[in-house]
């Protein structure tokens, strides 16, 4: 199995990045522990057929956030989004249930713990005085509605528990938002460091680039120009395979300039550069490349996803060994999504390490500046079967 569900550590990493999936995978059993213990206690629902109605539509749902959630970034209102249905379907439950609501008492000691991810203090301590109150006042509800059920004293203390759990959980959030601003702050320190890294290689790019360009690149049209008007004077076979060398190597080192300092992607933006990336590698090897590049315009990682992506071509044609490239660029939510893969002869991800070790610090480095500036790089790869990454940027303002 590849992608993110192949290691035990690529898990943690791949629910860690979104709070909001730890929730996810969460409600699943949450909801089948709802459906066990109502078969468990064999109660009599006050509106059985609207219960199993409401229950079976919440498991659908659930499944269909999950698949949802697990496929790319979340937008910034899941998290209390996906919290709220939870509290409005247990309450529903509650109330269509009538005297059975009794069967659902371990599902409100569980409900406010998944709140906690979300690391907001103030959202767990909401839910769970919620939770709380809803419980109880059900209860009461019932009790005076129907004097078989009664209002049994241990409801009392069952709704102290439930008070309780709301405070715990909102301590735990509190910790965990206080060691979040934290990392934050460290987080933001990194973030600095690599931009400034990658500035300093920017410049140093553009310098190599401009040089590049005002000598051995004007040397050679020079010398290309001369050449041309002695081939008008003298024709002769030898000076046009010379003339054809001069072309080559003047058209190679052109490209090498702008894959240096690439004017295009400061005057027109990440898809152009993109673009003008693909024709230049189309133009040089033998590959068929598929390209659907949307319109992102120029979101402040565009440096970052431009190197990226002439890092990724470069290493498809040192070691892949493919005959066709796909290259995919777009929008998702507030983050912008690079994907380029192959058909060629793929390997273990599981190497990298020792790839690094023996000096193939492209890929790794690449890996190292996403995460450092808040992104991620996902590598989909094995044997004989090509190789997929997909670079996601850090959150990006929309324009």
């Amino acid at each position: 199995m590849t992608g993110p569900f192949r290691f035990p550590s690529a898990w943690r990493e791949f629910l860690a990045a979104e709070p909001v999936r730890v929730s996810a995978v969460l409600r699943l059993p949450l909801i089948g522990l709802i459906a066990v213990l109502v078969w468990i206690w064999e109660v009599n629902h006050w509106l059985p057929g609207l219960y199993a109605a409401i229950l079976g539509s919440y498991a659908v749902v659930a499944v269909v956030w999950l698949l949802a959630v697990s496929r790319g970034p979340v937008p910034r209102w899941a998290d209390w989004a996906s919290s709220a249905v939870d509290v409005l379907v247990i309450v529903s439950l509650c109330v269509v249930s009538g005297g059975a609501t009794a069967a659902l008492l371990p599902v409100f000691f569980l409900l406010p713990i998944s709140v906690a991810f979300q690391d907001r203090p103030a959202l767990t301590a909401i839910i769970g005085s919620v939770t709380a109150v809803a419980y109880l006042t059900v209860w009461v509800f019932y009790s005076r509605r129907d004097d078989e059920v009664g209002l049994p004293n241990m409801v009392y203390t069952q709704f102290g528990f439930l008070v309780w759990m709301a405070v715990a959980t909102t301590a735990l959030s509190f910790v965990l938002a206080h060691r979040a601003v934290r990392l934050r702050n460290l987080q933001e320190v990194r973030v600095q460091l690599v931009s400034e890294a990658m500035q300093s290689d920017e410049r140093h790019n553009r310098e190599v680039a401009e040089s590049l360009h005002d000598g051995p690149l004007q040397t050679l049209l020079a010398a290309r120009l001369e050449l041309d008007e002695a081939r008008e004077r003298n024709p002769d076979p030898a000076l046009d395979a010379v003339y054809a060398a001069l072309q080559e190597t003047a058209d190679g080192l052109r490209a090498t300039v702008t894959e240096l300092h690439p004017q295009v992607l400061a005057q027109l933006g990440l898809t152009a550069g993109i673009r003008e990336l693909l024709r230049q590698f189309q133009s040089r090897h033998l590959l068929e490349v598929d390209a659907e590049l949307e319109e992102v315009g120029e979101p402040q990682s565009q440096a970052l996803l431009y190197r990226a992506a002439r890092e990724l071509l470069t290493n498809i044609v040192k070691h892949a060994d493919a005959t066709t490239v796909r290259v995919r660029l777009a929008r998702r939510s507030d983050r912008v999504v690079l994907s380029v893969a192959d058909d060629g002869a793929g390997f273990d991800p599981a190497i990298l390490g020792t790839s690094l070790g023996q000096g193939h610090i492209g890929l790794g480095s690449l890996i190292a500046r996403f995460d450092a500036m808040g992104g991620s790089m996902r590598i989909t790869s094995s044997d004989g079967q090509g190789t997929e990454v997909t670079a996601t940027s850090p959150p990006e303002p929309w324009e």
